[in-house]
């Protein structure tokens, strides 16, 4: 009998690097609960020795910390919406998620998550209308509008897709959720539950605990035969996978967590001397101590004294460490920098290569085509032609626009002399961020004539 929780054969190739993910996500603490999994016993290290060393174990959060330095890169800025996003869409994106999140906060969790795994998902959703609604106007009479669920891709269990017109589309949607259901005693208990989304249709199944199988405990039909699932890629490995983009850093982490459980060990070796007694007979007792005193017959074969050691491995440790700290920073650098190998021209500035070509911007670029996306799809729930563009103000863009004034005069200057088209002269202005990009320079050209004051002689 087939089995609705069974995931896809994709989803299992990316569970053991989210594992790690996970793991590093959830600082030092969580690392803790996790023991063996990331910090091995060693041979003949007893169990009680284990548990002291794991609990004295901490992180450095290299890991974490460059995803959030990476996230406040790309939002430097406020998300700018376009003049084409109707008014309708604009208020929508006050509340995006029907939670009270606005659209800033809720993209920056979004690309967050896409960040961890390589990938994140947002479903564009309509609540459930029941009773006598037939028409758009009924709809809007009761406040119904579509919103959006973000999706942590260890949700997403299962997909089935078709090649039409050329295009991959989805055609099935497993999404595994854990609700809160309220029990007569006022107590509540968590029940998970898997939404299963195709054409037209929505079913949900629960577990039932007695028959430990999985029933339908809902399921209607909706007015769409789309699913309004759209997907944020920051490494993509194939249609609906992806991998973190920062893994190799991850992994260097993890050696982190691991080396510096050694390097603790070994610096408590190292400070505590070892007092070594020589020439004593079987049996005899030394009591140690500042209030008492040893007696010896012979001083030149019997006597007592501390070995310590000599701190080579110390200081081997520690170099060892500097050295997987120095791997960490450009792992976690490798994001900003330009991936083009080709030959480029002196006057070209490293911000420039940054700005078209690290793999950051172009994960800037891909959560603008995401969101542009799920603004189209809030539209078409509401009946309008498009929802309008936006635009992801990255660290880079908003150093640019204030250090490029000189270029904005130059192409004033060569606009007054004659020497530069129009139509050139918007396109330079849109490069510089000073002329929205996503409108065509004609339009640009058109409304400013129309604009110009009229003389009546």
């Amino acid at each position: 009998m087939s089995d609705i929780s069974t995931p896809n054969l994709d989803y299992n190739d990316m569970i053991e690097a989210w594992d790690i993910n996970d793991a590093l996500m959830g600082g030092t603490l969580h690392m803790r609960t996790l023991g063996k999994s990331f910090l091995p016993q060693w041979v003949n290290e007893d169990t009680d020795s284990y548990k002291k060393r794991l609990q004295t174990a901490t992180l450095l959060p290299a890991y974490e910390e460059t995803i959030k330095q990476n996230i406040g890169r790309v939002f430097a800025s406020p998300i700018k919406l376009s003049d084409t996003v109707p008014d309708k869409i604009a208020e929508f994106l006050k509340d995006v998620d029907l939670e009270g999140t606005c659209l800033d906060v809720w993209a920056q969790q979004f690309f967050g998550l896409a960040m961890q795994y390589g990938i994140a998902h947002a479903l564009v959703d309509y609540p459930r209308i029941k009773g006598e609604i037939r028409t758009k106007a009924d709809e809007n009479k009761i406040g119904a509008r579509p919103y959006v669920v973000m999706l942590n891709p260890r949700q997403i269990i299962g997909w089935k897709s078709e090649n039409i017109g050329g295009k991959v589309v989805l055609t099935e949607l497993r999404i595994k959720e854990t609700i809160i259901a309220d029990k007569e005693d006022y107590s509540q208990t968590k029940v998970e539950q898997i939404r299963h989304i195709e054409k037209n249709k929505v079913t949900i199944w629960q577990k039932d605990k007695d028959k430990g199988a999985w029933c339908i405990t809902d399921q209607w039909n909706t007015s769409t035969d789309k699913i309004s699932l759209i997907t944020l890629y920051t490494k993509k490995t194939g249609f609906m996978k992806g991998t973190p983009p920062l893994l190799n850093l991850a992994l260097l982490n993890i050696k982190h967590w691991q080396s510096q459980s050694e390097q603790d060990n070994i610096l408590h070796v190292a400070r505590v001397p070892i007092l070594t007694a020589f020439g004593l007979e079987d049996g005899a007792e030394l009591t140690i101590g500042s209030s008492c005193a040893t007696k010896f017959s012979d001083r030149s074969s019997q006597g007592l004294e501390y070995v310590e050691h000599s701190g080579s491995s110390v200081n081997a440790g520690k170099e060892s460490l500097d050295d997987l700290v120095e791997q960490m920073r450009l792992a976690g650098a490798k994001l900003l920098r330009d991936e083009n190998t080709s030959t480029k021209s002196i006057d070209q500035t490293q911000e420039e290569k940054m700005q078209a070509n690290s793999p950051l911007f172009t994960m800037a670029s891909s959560l603008e085509d995401s969101l542009d996306n799920i603004l189209d799809v809030m539209a078409e729930w509401v009946g309008l032609k498009t929802g309008g563009n936006v635009d992801v103000v990255t660290e880079v863009e908003l150093a640019r626009k204030t250090i490029d004034a000189s270029g904005a005069l130059a192409i004033q200057s060569l606009r007054q002399s004659g020497d530069i088209r129009d139509i050139d002269a918007v396109v330079a202005y849109q490069r510089l961020g000073l002329i929205d990009q996503d409108m065509k320079p004609e339009d640009v050209i058109q409304e400013l004539k129309d604009s110009e004051p009229q003389f009546i002689g």
